[in-house]
């Protein structure tokens, strides 16, 4: 029996897709896993994006579909990414959430297993929150959420600066973006994807 794996996300620079991939990863090596990635849709416009120097950066990715709302009861787990603004989930993901109402009103989610990664420019630049904050709308959709238990203790290293939490995996980018997911973030990543690929087969086996 399959276990469809979704990882939904929304990136600008690229380290949410880089963190995006490795959680795929890291869900393909549970057996009877389909692990399938997504974007949600941009939307800033295209002159914007330029300017920025983000459209070359999209444009790595840009092969990656965009997903409907309407297809997110397909997943038995969603594992989705955003980057922080103002220690909360980026608008692009919030306005796709959003858009949900509907999946709530007939239940759709409930009982899937939900969990969340993300990135922030700074240390302290709101990791925990926008993580923790991302989990309210999930458990309002009746998921099952799915964190980075400590058995990842990539988590807890003090020699280097990474991200990680017991809430999501996580990245740094640096002020101007210049730094990409480290090796130990990409770990915890793939572990992350391990791990709900892994309780969202259990579930499903349970349930038939």
């Amino acid at each position: 029996m399959s276990t469809k794996v979704y990882v939904v996300f929304y990136s600008m620079y690229g380290h949410i897709h880089r963190m995006a991939e490795a959680v795929a990863e890291g869900a393909r090596a549970v057996p009877g896993a389909e692990v399938r990635l997504w974007q949600v849709p941009e939307l800033v416009p295209e002159d914007v994006l330029e300017k920025s120097g983000a459209k070359a950066a999209r444009a790595a990715f840009a092969q990656v579909p965009v997903i409907r709302p309407d297809q997110l009861p397909e997943a038995d787990a969603i594992i989705f990414g955003a980057p922080t603004r103002f220690g909360n989930m980026c608008a692009q993901m919030r306005n796709f959430l959003d858009q949900t109402g509907g999946l709530w009103a007939k239940g759709a989610l409930i009982g899937k297993v939900g969990s969340v990664f993300t990135s922030t420019a700074t240390q302290h630049g709101g990791q925990e929150s926008t993580l923790l904050s991302f989990h309210t709308t999930l458990l309002h959709h009746g998921m099952v959420i799915v964190g980075l238990p400590y058995s990842e203790a990539r988590q807890m290293t003090l020699a280097e600066i990474s991200g990680g939490s017991p809430y999501g995996a996580s990245t740094i980018s640096g002020g101007d973006g210049s730094r990409m997911p480290s090796e130990n973030e990409l770990a915890m990543a793939r572990f992350q994807g391990r791990h709900v690929a892994q309780i969202a087969a259990k579930l499903a086996a349970g349930g038939q």
